[in-house]
């Protein structure tokens, strides 16, 4: 039975903001925004810095993952969502500017592109968007067809419906889940309208297993690959089975990006109704992806919980979450992959600015290095976007030690056409970025040989007889992060606690067992380096005669030093300007280019001086833009050059270990002793079983 709404088809204003809920979805607005024009629309809200684009995401406004160094997108729902942009302050260029037209033309293209190609060029030839049986389906076939290269997996928890979660595990004997191999963990539809990052991860278990790639055969043999190609299973289904509306209002599930939990702290009269027919519409429910224990709460997520990123009633409550818990923490996941749509993003921890750099930061850049050369998308950590807090890999690589990594999947939008956000981003095809470059089936390809890499996990080597049982496990308290509250303050972080646990089948001879780190990287420290000599002097940045026109730019060169003279930790770029009579409106902007025409560094808040800085920067030739934003004819710029040291790496010295067991086949323990392993070390344990070793 369909539920009555206010008015002619939607719920009252009033009753929305009463309870939180007015301006809480996307964002719409024109060139010059009409404060009666109630289209759904797709804004690039302008915000040059990582602390203006967090300030936009704490409007809580409909903010997606799409974000680069000029500002965000915002799907803004109609006046509201307008006025309450302005008032902050905030300017935008409009993208979309009827997203239920843009909807309405998608889905034709999709209808032309089915009905035209009897196969496409991905693994599985699919020419269109899955469905959840689709999904469960095929796993279930290839689980049948190759019964010793592929494990049905159902996860722990059913979902908040009483839906399983289902995966599949692909490798050479597949059956013996404690067979000591790394694991590449590959994921999607955190996310309900994101269905590209679904098929994605379903594309690569059919490549692993019939693409015929010469790869396979060694990586079916060396390592595990989990494919779970829908995490938050309602709230995917719903939006996947849901009449189009395109408009993104309250009511167009389609558009749904949580899962289908109520929040003690919606009103009543929201929590009536079935999930994809009530009066909250589409915005009830958790965000998954901002649940996750690890610095839970912090910035980049709502407390609202009406807000398309709310953040849940508490830390990892959510079934699907804990599910991948679960999931992770049962097995040594050595890299993982959670894949979202859109913003053509390879992003890395920390999601925290304030956390710093991890300890494994170089090595983790280049990882995101490997993937970004296939799929060309932008490698940047987490916060270089915005703030988020509860993320997936924020938790599993502080607290696991595995590596882990988002992939925002194209920049058409949430599900795009299945031609170009699908096959070409997948295949590596024209429209793609990574057209002619392999795509991200060729990145998935990178991850799934770095997880067998030593140095990528720790190797515990040794003997255990047969019909024995090799256990590694840890429990340790951790704590989220300060909890914001409404009103700007905070209530004491939450702690919470995590038990790893995985096993090996002994059998009767050697063993060699992937693991990750038993110093978990939260406690190990924070990334630096010593100093390797002086810091290159102060230098003033030359500035071109004449000033340009307000809007356009003039540009200037300065150089970096490196090693053996110089070790540079960070340069600090100021820039200033004055005049006898400078006009109060004035504003420059500055932007810093490496040699290869990559953005290292900007300078473009109203401040003056502005300021610009970039960490460990690459010895060469360094180009400076300079724009006139505003009325800059009366007072021109001046600019300096200064570096800082590098800062020392803070390690805390702390070394936790692992507890090996080993049990034989009555489960009574035989041995037991601690096992502390680093990052790309090996360690010989002998016979583990025997208690006199």
């Amino acid at each position: 039975m369909r539920i009555t709404r206010f008015g002619p088809g939607v719920v009252a204003a009033s009753a929305l903001a009463l309870a939180g809920l007015a301006g809480s979805g996307v964002a719409t607005a024109a060139p010059q925004p009409d404060s009666t024009d109630d289209r759904t629309q797709v804004v690039h809200v302008h915000a040059k810095t990582q602390a203006e684009r967090s300030a936009v995401d704490a409007l809580g406004l409909d903010t997606t993952e799409h974000a680069d160094a000029t500002g965000v997108d915002v799907v803004l729902h109609g006046r509201a969502d307008v006025q309450k942009l302005r008032a902050a302050g905030h300017t935008w260029t409009v993208k979309i500017a009827d997203l239920a037209a843009e909807e309405r033309a998608n889905a034709a293209k999709d209808k032309a592109y089915a009905a035209s190609t009897a196969e496409s060029a991905l693994p599985s030839g699919r020419t269109s968007y899955r469905h959840l049986a689709d999904y469960t389906s095929e796993m279930a076939d290839l689980a049948a067809k190759y019964p010793t290269k592929v494990k049905p997996l159902t996860l722990e928890n059913t979902t908040v419906l009483g839906k399983p979660v289902n995966g599949i595990e692909i490798t050479d004997g597949a059956a013996n889940i404690n067979d000591g191999k790394p694991v590449f963990l590959i994921m999607g539809a955190h996310h309900a309208r994101e269905w590209p990052s679904a098929e994605h991860a379903m594309e690569f278990a059919y490549d692993l297993l019939e693409s015929g790639d010469a790869r396979n055969a060694g990586l079916l043999k060396g390592m595990r690959t989990i494919v779970v190609p829908v995490v938050n299973v309602d709230g995917f289904d719903i939006s996947r089975e849901a009449a189009p509306n395109g408009d993104f209002s309250t009511f167009d599930y389609e558009m749904k990006r949580k899962n289908c939990s109520i929040s003690t702290k919606a009103p009543a009269q929201y929590t009536t109704g079935p999930c994809d027919d009530n009066l909250a519409g589409r915005l009830r429910g958790t965000d998954p992806n901002r649940n996750y224990p690890g610095f839970w709460g912090g910035p980049g997520a709502s407390f609202t919980w009406s807000s398309d990123t709310y953040r849940g009633d508490e830390p990892g409550g959510e079934p699907e979450v804990d599910n991948i818990r679960k999931l992770v923490s049962s097995r040594q996941v050595t890299a993982l992959i959670s894949n979202h749509t859109y913003s053509n993003l390879v992003l890395r921890p920390p999601s925290l600015a304030s956390t710093g750099f991890s300890p494994d930061e170089v090595q983790y850049r280049a990882l995101g290095a490997d993937f970004a050369a296939h799929n060309d998308y932008a490698n940047i950590p987490s916060f270089g976007l915005y703030d988020t807090s509860g993320s997936t890999e924020d938790w599993s690589y502080w607290n696991t030690g595995g590596y882990g990594f988002t992939f925002e999947i194209g920049t058409e939008g949430f599900h795009p056409p299945f031609e170009t956000g699908v096959v070409a981003e997948y295949a590596g095809l024209a429209p793609a970025a990574g057209a002619g470059k392999g795509g991200n089936r060729e990145a998935y390809y990178r991850a799934a040989a770095a997880t067998m890499d030593p140095t990528m996990h720790s190797t515990i080597t040794g003997k255990a007889p047969a019909n024995t049982t090799l256990t590694v496990s840890k429990s340790f308290t951790a704590a989220t992060s300060e909890v914001l509250q409404p009103g700007g303050t905070t209530s004491p972080a939450i702690t919470y606690i995590d038990n790893l646990a995985s096993s090996l089948a002994g059998n009767g001879g050697a063993f060699s067992w992937a693991v990750n780190p038993s110093t978990r990287p939260f406690v190990v420290g924070r990334y630096g380096r010593d100093p390797q000599g002086p810091t290159q002097p102060s230098s003033s940045i030359a500035n071109p005669a004449g000033v340009p026109a307000v809007g356009t730019s003039e540009f200037s060169e300065v150089t970096i030093e490196g090693m053996p003279t110089y070790d540079n930790g960070k340069v600090i770029f100021t820039f200033g300007w004055d005049g006898p009579n400078p006009d109060p409106n004035t504003d420059w902007d500055f932007y810093v280019y490496d040699a290869d025409g990559n953005q290292v560094a900007s300078a473009a808040t109203l401040a003056n001086p502005e300021i610009a800085a970039a960490l460990d920067p690459v010895p060469g030739t360094y180009t400076v833009e300079a724009i006139n934003y505003d009325n800059g004819t009366s007072a021109d710029w001046t600019g300096t050059m200064s570096f800082e040291a590098p800062v020392p790496a803070y390690e805390s010295g702390i070394k936790e270990s692992w507890n090996l067991t080993c049990t034989n086949k009555q489960g009574k323990v035989i041995g037991s002793r601690s096992i502390v392993v680093d990052r790309g070390q090996s360690i010989d344990v002998g016979n583990p079983c025997n208690r006199k070793k």
